[in-house]
């Protein structure tokens, strides 16, 4: 029940004079924590359906990838590190600052002891929930002021426009992104902070709190009364407070801005400032049409994308104009209405809308992106303001009552529907690439992604043809090419491997990654100086690459270059102490070589550090066959099966250590086990027979 005085703060406005929106009868609304659940349970019913998402773009560098949320990384790695873990100095770091972000992170894999990502998705829904039930105490504030009860707790004085704008945020498809992409937690993260900041604020405005006693409501503020509520004490100490952090975040970054590329956010490279102008605006229509008609979702919106405008006279030209003559026309109501409360709605539903947005809009800094649903989801808060108040005044206007409610209903209905659909294609990615086609098909990256995620699940067919494409709208897509030409590569279809592997280094000269794959193409072509000058080139631009150095040890094992294959694979390892790869090779090439000795000891040295490793058990044991230590060849053997019992060569050695050491019957047993796995094992028939005969000859003597 609200009670039957209250007392009011600057601002804040009597309810006989509200409209429809604005109704203080509790016998009409729900109550204050029931509105709440209601909230809340709506923003669960949105997005539960994402909750046993898989990892989902890019989730992949910013957790399952990202070495800070280990528990054996330094927690201090945190606060000099940017979101996806790299360190802020870094010439590639994007300067995304967010350890608190991580940290959550970082407790969902304590928690679940991995990554387990039902947790992450779980708590990016309760956090939307939350933030949800609290919109209804900050769109009250917002639409009717400050006022307290008998009790100092303050009333709702608008509950129905705050329930219903509240409901229009849970709902909003728009926020898919943030709540079903993990990602979005930064987001989640931001929007709660900023309403618990806010709320918090608020509270400390009640009368009789020293700074923050307020004057009468109904009399003149004046000067006096602006010092006296503390008003500019509060300004001061929040301006300083802001740029104090401001500050800390410059310095933190290394006070220079990220490095973006003209395909992330093609309009900001525009040489004709009026033309980037004009497509920095025409971006925001769009952001405004997600708001409005959130059909078209989609994951990523660069690489062609959105084309930009190139001359006035484009059509899409007028989506610009149209958004601001709304603009302008909403911030002239909010300036010069006769109503105050309509000024007062106004102004803060705008200002919420459009603050918020300030960080990514180009006006300050290059940002990385063209279009990000998830950098709209405190803005849409102001949005969600801004259309309930419309609602309320135009049932109160028209006197429209149930045709207005039938309309939020369906609306709602639409809303919510979209959503379970939209959080349903963020489960997976194969969903959620294959849904950005039909919304962005000239997005070179939608093609680049629907690739990978084919080749990924060993659909190489498929993901050709879409890479393909990706080349075909973006012929500078170097990461493109270097896939494509990995997947020739493993067709045996070599020449235009390298002609596309080429083609990239040539784009991006310092790209280690495609460098390297030529090398091993080139080697493949027995191109062998070629390779091996790729190879170097791979290491020049990326000095710690274990790989790079694991497959030069081929090239030179493949041209009898012994001393130099074993120190490139040195290399790879210690680069890496667990390429199983680097000491599996050194084992064998020092086997093969008659290095018995000092095989043995690579070989222990590596199960010390890969102490699981049935390959590097196979070669070890093998070493200690030859070197006639049968017992502690068996052991390894043996240990080896265990972990991998389906192993036909592991079998097939197995049994010829059986041969040699005179165990006939287990011999026998194994090359059986061997044959039975892999009838065309070679040599194992071979030996099966001999020992067959051997055990008919022993028949034969036997008296």
């Amino acid at each position: 029940m609200v009670p039957a005085s209250f007392s009011l703060c600057p601002g804040a406005y009597h309810p006989s004079l509200c409209p429809w929106c604005l109704h203080p009868s509790p016998s009409v609304l729900l109550a204050p924590v029931r509105a709440k659940l209601t909230v809340a349970l709506v923003a669960l019913l949105c997005f539960i359906n994402s909750y046993d998402g898989e990892f989902v773009f890019d989730d992949s560098e910013a957790i399952v990838n990202n070495k800070d949320l280990k528990p054996t990384t330094p927690l201090n790695n945190i606060w000099t590190n940017d979101f996806w873990g790299s360190n802020l100095s870094s010439n590639s770091s994007h300067k995304s600052y967010r350890p608190l972000t991580v940290l959550t992170f970082r407790l969902n894999y304590l928690l679940a002891g991995g990554l387990q990502p039902i947790g992450f998705h779980m708590l990016n829904i309760v956090l939307h929930a939350i933030i949800s039930a609290l919109m209804i105490d900050m769109f009250a504030i917002l639409i009717g002021g400050l006022a307290y009860d008998e009790k100092d707790k303050i009333v709702n004085l608008a509950p129905k426009t705050s329930l219903l704008a509240a409901l229009f945020f849970a709902a909003h498809p728009v926020h898919t992104e943030s709540v079903a992409g993990i990602v979005g937690r930064a987001d989640l993260l931001c929007a709660l902070f900023f309403q618990l900041s806010f709320l918090t604020y608020c509270k400390a405005f009640n009368t009789g709190r020293g700074l923050f006693t307020t004057p009468n409501n109904h009399s003149p503020c004046t000067v006096g009364d602006v010092v006296r509520t503390g008003l500019l004490t509060r300004l001061a100490l929040m301006a300083l407070g802001g740029l104090a952090m401001l500050y800390a975040r410059w310095r933190i970054m290394g006070t220079g801005p990220p490095a973006f590329t003209e395909v992330d956010n093609p309009a900001s490279f525009a040489e004709n400032i009026f033309l980037r102008i004009v497509n920095y605006n025409y971006y925001y229509s769009l952001n405004a049409w997600l708001l409005l008609c959130p059909w078209w979702l989609c994951f990523d919106w660069s690489m062609g994308c959105v084309p930009l405008i190139k001359a006035a006279t484009d059509w899409r030209t007028a989506w610009l104009l149209l958004l601001w003559c709304v603009l302008i026309g909403l911030t002239s109501q909010a300036l010069c209405s006769q109503d105050s409360q309509r000024r007062r709605t106004l102004t803060l539903g705008l200002v919420l809308l459009v603050v918020p947005f300030l960080p990514a809009c180009n006006i300050f800094f290059r940002v990385g992106f063209v279009v990000a649903e998830r950098v709209l989801y405190l803005s849409s808060a102001g949005y969600c303001l801004l259309l309930a108040y419309s609602l309320g005044h135009c049932c109160c206007r028209w006197n429209k009552y149930k045709l207005v409610c039938v309309a939020v209903l369906l609306l709602l209905c639409v809303y919510v529907a979209r959503c379970a659909l939209r959080s349903h294609q963020w489960r997976t990615e194969q969903s959620l690439f294959t849904s950005a086609l039909s919304v962005c098909p000239l997005n070179a990256k939608v093609h680049y992604n629907v690739g990978k995620n084919l080749a990924d699940r060993g659909n190489t067919t498929a993901a050709i043809r879409y890479y393909r494409e990706a080349v075909r709208l973006h012929p500078s897509y170097v990461h493109a090419m270097n896939n494509l030409g990995n997947i020739l590569k493993e067709r045996n279809e070599l020449v235009e491997a390298e002609q596309l592997l080429s083609k990239a280094v040539s784009i991006q000269p310092d790209f280690a990654a495609a460098w390297m794959n030529l090398g091993i193409v080139q080697n493949s072509l027995q191109k062998f100086e070629e390779a091996e000058l790729s190879y170097w080139n791979a290491i020049r631009f990326r000095k710690k690459y274990p790989d790079c150095y694991y497959n030069l040890g081929r090239l030179y094992a493949d041209q009898n270059r012994h001393l130099d294959a074993l120190n490139a694979w040195r290399n790879a390892t210690v680069l890496k102490p667990d390429h199983s790869l680097a000491w599996n090779n050194m084992v064998i090439l020092l086997d093969n070589t008659g290095n018995l000795g000092q095989a043995e000891l690579i070989g222990r040295e590596a199960l010390k550090l890969l102490p699981s490793d049935h390959t590097i058990m196979f070669s070890l044991a093998n070493v200690l066959g030859k070197l006639q230590k049968y017992k502690e060849s068996e052991g390894f053997f043996l240990h080896a099966l265990r972990i991998n019992p389906n192993s036909a060569s592991c079998h097939g050695n197995l049994a010829v250590l059986y041969h040699r050491w005179g165990k006939l019957e287990l011999a026998k047993k194994h090359y059986e086990l061997s044959l039975k796995l892999d009838p065309e094992a070679p040599g194992t028939r071979d030996n099966y027979n001999m020992l067959r005969r051997k055990l008919d000859q022993l028949q034969r003597s036997a008296p």
